[in-house]
């Protein structure tokens, strides 16, 4: 774990590879239980079937906002000692985002003391006073907790920091020492990149590490959290192969590796299922229903309730057609 003065020589070192955001598996009614055996079993295949280097745990993919404090908990203890069970040195990230700042500060301080390495907020869902206002709730929090912090600028928010905004909670707040930028809007990173140079940066745009950004040093070496196992298996470990190339600056065999192995493609073939909820298009979201899915195609467990809980909607039977057939595309699956 990097304490809050250490954080940022720390995350330059320490955040680098695929970060698998992890899905809460459901069972019982309405999906009111949570089903911990097929939990720990995500946990060790993304850290040990796939090699995968970082966790991201409680966010937008494992529904948080449909969770208990309680159950949140639960689930960083878990991927903590499952996944250093595998390897001791993965990195395990908690987004400890809630809808007060004392929420949020009780789910911080417990990822500090259960050992986690880093917490992300994600900007505030409830009312904010814009940037003024983030900048209060990161204070807070940074305040009252001794642990590498980072933002996670995402529009499911329903506010997005501007660069401005994210370079002066950097300047002010000495553990933040990262940021996932989910709002598909490579200029403004590349601004917050000029105003806050020494900030560790993902964009979530995945065109700027095929023009170079991650060479020029505007993007870190890693995917703070993303579903890295829905794109690829053991068998067949065509995402990490394509990440490695990035990383290694071989942007020409990249682009034609991601050409001939399907993954361009299978971009097309999935659709907008994981974000996007037809009944809500201009509506950014992190459709749980639609990441279990694909697990499951994939043969992963999610438990007996494959939706997710309350209020988002079931998933369509067009959308689950679309994905079978995109993962029979890429070959993943007969």
């Amino acid at each position: 774990m990097a304490t809050a003065v250490e954080a940022r020589e720390w995350a330059r070192g320490a955040l680098r590879g695929i970060g698998d955001s992890l899905y809460t598996p459901l069972g019982g009614a309405d999906g009111d239980d949570i089903d911990w055996d097929a939990y720990r079993t995500l946990v060790r295949y993304c850290v040990g079937d796939l090699g995968h280097p970082l966790l991201w745990c409680t966010s937008g993919i494992a529904e948080f906002w449909s969770l208990t404090l309680d159950e949140r908990k639960l689930l960083l203890e878990i991927a903590i000692e499952e996944g250093r069970a595998v390897n001791p040195d993965v990195v395990v990230q908690a987004c400890t985002a809630a809808m007060s700042a004392k929420d949020c500060l009780e789910l911080t301080r417990h990822a500090q003391e259960a050992g986690a390495d880093i917490v992300y907020i994600q900007t505030p869902m409830m009312e904010t006073h814009g940037g003024e206002g983030v900048m209060r709730f990161f204070r807070y929090i940074a305040d009252r907790t001794d642990i590498a912090l980072g933002m996670f600028n995402s529009p499911s928010s329903g506010y997005v920091l501007t660069p401005a905004e994210g370079a002066r909670i950097y300047d002010e707040i000495p553990a933040v020492c990262a940021t996932k930028e989910g709002a598909f809007r490579p200029a403004a990173s590349r601004m917050l990149h000029h105003l806050a140079p020494e900030l560790v940066v993902w964009e979530c745009d995945k065109t700027v590490y095929r023009a170079g950004w991650l060479r020029d040093g505007i993007v870190c070496p890693a995917q703070l959290g993303t579903a890295g196992y829905l794109f690829e298996t053991p068998d067949r470990p065509i995402y990490s192969e394509y990440w490695e190339l990035i990383v290694a600056g071989e942007l020409l065999d990249a682009m034609d590796y991601a050409r001939e192995s399907g993954l361009d493609q299978f971009d097309i073939d999935m659709g907008a299922w994981f974000t996007c909820y037809p009944g809500r298009p201009d509506y950014f979201t992190h459709w749980g229903g639609a990441f279990k899915f694909a697990a499951s195609v994939l043969g992963l467990p999610i438990g007996s309730y494959p939706h997710s809980r309350p209020p988002q909607a079931e998933l369509p039977a067009l959308a689950q057609n679309e994905i079978r057939v995109a993962y029979r595309n890429l070959g993943l699956v007969g």
